[in-house]
């Protein structure tokens, strides 16, 4: 970058943004505005292709009308605010490089309203929801999640409520479990009001998690950008509370864990605290568990010279490892028999989509090798190029850009992906310095929103026939192609490039 490291947290700009830069910033804000829009309104006209009937009392929240909207209309609707949404978000970003601000705060309250009125309205683009609130009835009730299943106990107006998965017993962390159980006490036999409790726990979280990022920035423009990357961000609003998808519950504590990890006083006991977090996230979602490889690689790198450095580590993993044994103890350990049926899942937009079509033999091992190698050759390649902010220490610097490296190289390479689950890599990567990587995640889970118009079968979400060209060609084949060019320019990238120096903190 010419002339040195920018003021003021940003990429190129200056002291000032000029017409170009102020235009791009308010077209960017209008963009977002204009998809938050298109998203809420398809939630609020109520059951749908994307909007699964919600069995219970009217009365109960959340609360929609009755509509019956055209699946041609709802889809739409979502692509059309998927793309502007993104293409706002782009706007923005450009706009920040060229020294454009604005307040942050407003973003915050704003943001924080829609995610409001999402959760008063019920969840669109699954039935995740649904499965959810089964789980959390069975555990309320006697039945063991890990065990039964939702066709076990059809006749139950909760248990045998969703659409998909009824013969799949839980996936979820023992710590996901328990929130389940918990809206499960409080909605009773009514699906509606556990829904209702679940989208209560998700807006904490994410509440939580933009907070610990506001909070975390270094100035105003740090401000700014956890804002857009985070709370103001109209497909993670769209995916994590409008959709209603527990991912959120893991990103919370897990980015908890990681910020404590990195700051600079505290020693072992703050170590061993980062661990619990990152643990407590681990035993919602497992991928929670990358981001302690961040701090976990800089104190292993010291270790033979610091006594220090040894005593940090071994209380990160003690914390960790404790958390999440003590999780799955309690919940018995036929609560990870899931775990590996999960790791042999291949969707359908992703690269290895490609590689299944071709039903070689040994597919799964194939698939199975290939994503690991990958994964550890991004890892390496964007540890050396993502940018480390400036602060105190150097080595917490680098503890962020390994954690986020590992998030992100997870987002590319595994088999299994959904657009949800890229809140992990927008929570960590707020962590960075602007860069180019902030343009790659928007690719990529602008890709997968658009690969699930909607996430349900099908059959259950009555999708016309004319329509399921988004399944077979989407889907399918145009999304993999993506995400496989996403792949190797991150590949290429990382290769190719001399480490960066270190920026500015957000």
């Amino acid at each position: 970058m010419p002339g040195g490291a920018a003021r003021d947290g940003v990429v190129g700009g200056g002291a000032g943004a000029g017409p170009a830069g102020r235009g791009l910033g308010v077209a960017g804000l209008a963009g977002i505005a204009v998809s938050l829009v298109c998203f809420l309104l398809t939630a609020l006209l109520g059951p749908s292709v994307f909007q699964p009937e919600l069995p219970g009392p009217k009365g109960q929240p959340p609360f929609s009308l009755t509509a019956h909207p055209s699946p041609y209309l709802v889809i739409g609707l979502v692509a059309f605010g998927t793309v502007v949404g993104a293409a706002g978000l782009l706007a923005c970003f450009l706009a920040v490089r060229r020294g454009w601000r604005v307040r942050a705060f407003p973003l915050v309250v704003v943001g924080m309203l829609v995610a409001a009125a999402f959760t008063f309205m019920p969840p669109v683009g699954s039935a995740d929801h649904l499965n959810y609130a089964s789980y959390g009835r069975m555990g309320a009730t006697g039945h063991d999640p890990y065990t039964t299943t939702a066709s076990d106990v059809a006749d139950d107006p909760v248990i045998g409520a969703p659409e998909e998965w009824r013969h799949t017993p839980s996936v979820y962390g023992p710590v996901a479990t328990a929130g389940q159980v918990v809206a499960s006490w409080a909605g009773g036999d009514s699906v509606r009001l556990t829904v209702f409790v679940l989208g209560l726990e998700n807006l904490l979280a994410f509440g939580l998690t933009g907070l610990i990022l506001y909070r975390t920035a270094r100035d105003r423009a740090g401000r700014l950008r956890s804002a857009l990357m985070w709370t103001c961000n109209p497909l993670l609003l769209f995916h994590m509370v409008g959709g209603g998808h527990n991912d959120v519950l893991a990103t919370a504590p897990m980015l908890a864990g990681l910020v404590l990890c990195t700051r600079t006083a505290g020693g072992p006991a703050r170590a061993f605290l980062g661990g619990v977090l990152i643990g407590f996230g681990t035993a919602i979602k497992l991928p929670a568990a990358l981001v302690g490889g961040g701090p976990a690689w800089t104190l292993l790198r010291r270790v033979r010279a610091d006594g220090s450095a040894r005593r940090s580590l071994a209380a990160l993993v003690a914390g960790s490892v404790a958390t999440v044994a003590l999780a799955y103890v309690l919940a018995g350990p036929h609560s990870l028999d899931q775990v590996e049926r999960a790791s042999r899942m291949i969707s359908l937009a992703t690269p290895w989509h490609l590689v299944a079509v071709l039903h070689v033999p040994h597919l799964r091992t194939i698939v199975k090798i290939g994503w690991v190698v990958v994964m550890i050759v991004l890892v390496w390649a964007l540890a050396r190029v993502l940018p480390r902010p400036d602060g105190p220490d150097e080595r917490q610097a680098e503890a962020r850009a390994v954690a986020a490296a590992l998030v992100l190289a997870w987002l590319l390479a595994a088999p299994y992906e959904l657009p949800w689950y890229d809140a992990f890599g927008w929570a960590v990567l707020a962590l960075l310095p602007w860069s180019r990587f902030d343009l790659l995640l928007l690719a990529h889970t602008t890709a997968l929103s658009l690969a699930y118009l909607p996430a349900r079968g099908p059959d259950p979400a009555r999708l016309p026939d004319d329509l399921h060209w988004l399944i077979s060609v989407v889907r399918s084949g145009v999304i993999p192609v993506l995400l496989t060019a996403l792949l190797a320019w991150a590949l290429w990238t990382g290769l190719r490039a001399r480490p960066r120096r270190r920026r500015p903190a957000p």
